[in-house]
């Protein structure tokens, strides 16, 4: 494991950037700054190293991009219609950070913060964050984890873990944007999906709370696609806010 500076932030604290390889000569790069994933540099057939994962070079990037690249999202991924929930018959109010609903639980996210490193070696690194109660607008005080492994048969694998003193909300996610080659559109690459539902969005793409078969749908790769060959169909849940799938 490779440990060296990733930049200062805004707030003057120095960001830190640590780097696993296995045997096989892959690497993953992550830094404490939001615990992103800065990079993931894949062999190819010809012993070429490809970085198959969009991120900055810096964490200046990370802390002015607004496309969460490689970001650690919590407590909450994804929309939260209206920007408010309920739970246990008590109204929690969020921020509005798009349109009049809260993306990835607001404009302090988890993605913006500095995380402390538990434990880091050759194959894993361990981040993790204390969030307070009301932290975002959300119940509870919250300790949470991420690990990043690399294992040697290149798998990239993310644990995340966490306990809160009362019940809350809590649903995590990492935010990488992948391609295979390294740069240029994504539409001819071959995509599996293990999954044979989806979970329905509304015109903004805030989830309704229907889950629905992927089942003769573009939102079928069970077996295996390429991305593009269903992507222009006119089928509603490729037609909304930026189109294609979200």
């Amino acid at each position: 494991m490779k440990k060296q500076g990733f930049g200062t932030t805004k707030d003057g604290k120095e960001a830190l950037l640590y780097t696993l390889s296995n045997k096989n000569g892959m690497e993953i790069s992550v830094t404490d700054y939001g615990a992103h994933l800065v990079s993931v540099l894949v062999p190819d057939k010809d012993g070429k190293k490809r970085d198959v994962v969009l991120g900055f070079d810096s964490v200046t990037g990370y802390e002015t991009d607004g496309s969460h690249f490689g970001a650690t999202i919590g407590r909450n991924g994804n929309r939260i219609a209206g920007a408010a929930f309920e739970l246990h018959g008590k109204t929690y109010q969020l921020a509005k950070n798009e349109n009049n609903n809260n993306l990835h639980s607001g404009p302090d996210g988890y993605d913006y913060r500095l995380w402390n490193v538990e434990e880091a070696d050759d194959s894993a690194v361990t981040f993790v964050l204390m969030s307070p109660d009301g932290d975002q607008g959300f119940p509870g005080n919250f300790e949470v984890s991420v690990t990043y492994t690399l294992t040697d048969e290149n798998a990239v694998e993310i644990h995340y873990e966490g306990s809160c003193d009362q019940d809350t909300v809590v649903n995590m996610t990492n935010h990488s944007y992948f391609n295979l080659n390294g740069e240029g559109d994504i539409l001819g690459q071959k995509l599996r999906i293990y999954a044979s539902n989806y979970l329905e969005g509304n015109n903004q793409t805030c989830p309704t709370g229907a889950i629905l078969p992927v089942a003769n749908t573009p939102m079928d790769f069970t077996e295996g696609k390429l991305i593009g060959r269903d992507i222009d169909t006119g089928f509603a849940q490729t037609t909304m806010v930026g189109g294609g799938y979200d």
